[in-house]
């Protein structure tokens, strides 16, 4: 693949020749021109990725030439040579919008250097600006998980092809990195579109109602069920059933969603009748399923009913080329969505951004664009640090429930069953919580 298409003009053939020869061996498309107005004339925007101008040239000068090229497409880098005492002209004119300039005689890598650079800028504003349509359609799947990298594009040609087979399917990724996401691809992009999309958050239903919420009840199954329940997954009939943090499910609902699983029926509470629901359903966990089963802590049986495709979405670190992309693209949409003029990241920025290792993923990503695109400070390092030592929603619920527990333990001498009562949770779940919060409540 060529490193970029370029123009360069100068009217000296020496130091025009040995630079398009430079070029050429170093991977770059060339196209020479020995004055501006030859380069004008056979000037195609869309096909150049970068010009290189003399600023003193016979007839029209190398910033003449900026100022029409960039009328022409106010995106192309420009990058301009010059000599000595054209340096403060060059500076101002890198206030106008020139890319780069480089004092003559300048050296051949560095030229190279600063190619790559604006290359790799115009094709990221090209490929931005693809996604500045998109945004808000749902056109492709491009649009969705956004991405030039080897694991991008694998990703979303697995999508592609699993959104057109029925089957089952189980997304492992870690937190951040777009589980949701692909679990709505392969529903969107699927035969099942036209029907419901129902995402159930394992971790967030309490126990007590889980099988009411899910599964539907009649009418006086349980006090206060005043009338009839259609259950989430009978809701989604035709559609797609999106369990999501699977693994934190309790080992006894996991045995009735397996039955489901496998008869495709549901049995409201209150119920002898057996509803036929057709779903497909589309699991989601950061855990490791197999080694969770091997350990008792998740049913095998219906983990390997799960996982009949396993889709396997890759953390951020593991494509850091897509970092930038993803970025520009995230202020782009946090620029529109609050009102504001969007502001363009520079290469610095960029680079710290890629070697970042981004532990909360697209979403921590994400949050940085949007705190950029409101015009605040960002540190990529420090952010990210920051960030990593904050604790989550999840564990700061964990954490209060955990010292909620503690509390009622100590007020009533370790007696749980009086602790399930005053806290009006069913004994079991208050004992699954103690053993999971590392509780141990001592008798007075």
């Amino acid at each position: 693949m060529s490193r970029g298409f370029v123009l360069l003009v100068d009217d000296e053939e020496n130091v025009r020749e040995s630079a398009r020869e430079w070029l050429v061996l170093s991977g770059f498309d060339v196209v020479t021109a020995p004055n501006a107005e030859a380069a004008l004339a056979g000037f195609n925007a869309r096909g150049c990725d970068a010009l290189i101008t003399d600023v003193r040239m016979p007839g029209m000068g190398g910033l003449a030439l900026l100022a029409e090229a960039r009328r022409r497409d106010a995106a192309l880098p420009v990058i301009l040579l010059t000599g000595h005492g054209d340096v403060p002209l060059a500076v101002e004119a890198m206030r106008g919008g020139a890319h780069d300039f480089l004092e003559k005689p300048y050296d051949a890598d560095h030229l190279v250097a600063v190619l790559d650079r604006a290359v790799s800028q115009r094709r990221l504003n090209s490929e931005v600006e693809r996604l500045r349509d998109a945004v808000g359609a749902s056109a492709s799947i491009e649009t969705r998980f956004i991405g030039d990298s080897g694991p991008a594009r694998a990703l979303r040609a697995q999508v592609a092809q699993l959104a057109s087979l029925d089957v089952d399917v189980l997304i492992h990724g870690e937190t951040g990195t777009g589980k949701e996401v692909v679990a709505r691809a392969l529903h969107d992009f699927g035969k099942r579109s036209g029907s419901p999309f129902v995402a159930l958050n394992c971790a967030a239903i309490p126990e007590s109602v889980f099988e009411s919420e899910v599964f539907g009840h009649d009418r006086g199954a349980f006090t206060g069920a005043a009338q009839k329940r259609v259950g989430r997954i009978e809701h989604a009939n035709g559609g797609t059933v999106f369990l999501d943090e699977v693994e934190s499910m309790p080992l006894g609902l996991q045995a009735k969603l397996l039955r489901v699983i496998q008869e495709r029926e549901v049995e409201p509470l209150g119920s002898n009748r057996h509803v036929p629901v057709d779903v497909r359903f589309v699991a989601a966990t950061k855990a490791d399923l197999r080694a969770e089963s091997d350990a008792g802590r998740f049913r095998a049986d219906l983990y390997f009913r799960l996982a009949t495709v396993i889709v396997t979405i890759p953390p951020l670190r593991q494509r850091r080329q897509d970092v930038a992309l993803l970025f520009r693209h995230f202020c782009i949409e946090a620029a529109n969505r609050h009102g504001v003029d969007p502001r363009e990241p520079d290469a610095g920025l960029l680079t710290a951004l890629e070697d970042t290792d981004w532990p909360g993923n697209v979403r921590e990503l994400r949050a940085a664009a949007e705190r950029f695109a409101l015009g605040l400070t960002l540190d990529p390092g420090s952010a990210v640090a920051g960030q990593a030592n904050q604790p989550s929603l999840a564990e700061r619920v964990a954490t209060y429930e955990a010292r909620l527990i503690a509390q009622m333990l100590a007020e009533t001498g370790g007696n749980t069953q009086e602790a399930s009562r005053l806290l009006g949770v069913p004994l079991r779940t208050l004992n699954e919580k103690i053993q999971r919060h590392g509780l141990r409540p001592s008798r007075s």
